[in-house]
């Protein structure tokens, strides 16, 4: 079981972004991502944390994901940002992040520092307030713990 303090009743406003291939979640490649959809994901954060006002949104694209995080900013309290492959690849995405004055919280299902070489170095991890990975679908709910235990709300 997890404690989470909250001194402030307000509730606190979470924003889950999720990058290119992550809509696959639970049907491609089950052994490294788990058998959990994103779908399933979402609901299980909304139902865990029913004091959190969540916002979901997932894009394979690449500048869909830097608006988002562009329109995000101050918009909510914290971002749960699964980038997937463009963690590896987009200097633009760690630019976006950096660029944000919302806290970020970098999120992977599979353990991205036991995989291939490619996919042990972060253009977000830089800019974000920590790194969760290899945890699967809980990755998501460590994060909100984190932001629970961490964060007043601003709205």
């Amino acid at each position: 079981m997890i404690l989470i303090c909250k001194a402030n009743k307000s509730r606190l406003k979470i924003a889950v972004l999720n990058g290119p291939n992550l809509n696959l979640t639970g049907v491609r490649q089950k052994e490294i991502y788990g058998a959990t959809s994103l779908h399933q994901i979402e609901e299980q954060l909304t139902n865990r944390f029913p004091d959190i006002d969540w916002s979901f949104y997932q894009s394979n694209v690449e500048g869909e994901l830097i608006n988002e995080l562009h329109r995000l900013n101050n918009q909510c309290d914290g971002i749960i940002l699964n980038a997937g492959g463009y963690t590896h690849t987009s200097i633009a995405l760690g630019d976006a992040v950096s660029a944000v004055d919302t806290p970020v919280i970098e999120v992977h299902l599979s353990n991205i520092l036991g995989r291939e070489i490619f996919r042990q170095h972060s253009f977000i991890s830089p800019y974000a307030l920590g790194i969760i990975s290899g945890f699967g679908a809980a990755g998501y709910e460590l994060a909100a713990v984190h932001f629970l235990n961490h964060l007043k709300p601003t709205h």
